[in-house]
Formats: structure tokens, C-alpha cells, sequence
């Protein structure tokens, strides 16, 4: 990290994704339509964004615990491919 330039936090939507990703949704389709109402995102680009912020060492540090389960998830989806 920069001791010049302090890196940004993160910003409320990438904060409110993460956020999301800690509830749990009961119900086919509960998930996308709080991505859409919360988030206003289409459900493809939400995911896009969450993809990138895996990779973010703000979002880590933010929510360790989420990043780090979404992380496993992603690679053990990989592997299957």
C-alpha cells in the first residue's frame, strides 16, 4: 500500500453488495429481485461487480469473512468447469 495516497474506502454500492451477499434468501428468484429493488442493477452486472470486488483488497478488508466464502465458492466453481 502507498503511504502517500491512502486508499479509498470502499464505495456504498460495492459496501451494499457485500451486504447482500451476507443475507440469506429463501425462494427461487428472492436473490435477484433484491438485487434489482435494492441495488437497481440487472442481476448480470450485479454479479460482474461482485466478481471484481472478490479480487479488491478493500473489499477484503471491509468483510474478511464474506469475501473469503465467496473466494472458496468461485474456486471450487472453476474447478468444476
Amino acid at each position: 500500500m502507498n503511504q502517500n495516497r491512502p486508499e479509498q474506502p470502499l464505495a456504498d454500492r460495492e459496501q451494499a453488495i457485500l451486504a447482500l451477499e451476507r443475507r440469506g434468501f429463501s425462494g427461487p428468484g428472492a436473490k435477484e429481485r433484491a438485487i434489482r429493488e435494492e441495488l437497481g442493477l440487472a442481476p448480470v452486472r450485479y454479479y460482474q461487480l461482485l466478481n471484481a470486488l472478490l479480487d479488491d483488497p478493500r473489499a477484503l478488508a471491509h468483510d474478511p469473512v464474506t469475501v473469503n466464502r465467496l473466494r472458496r465458492v468461485r474456486e471450487t466453481r472453476r474447478g468444476e468447469r
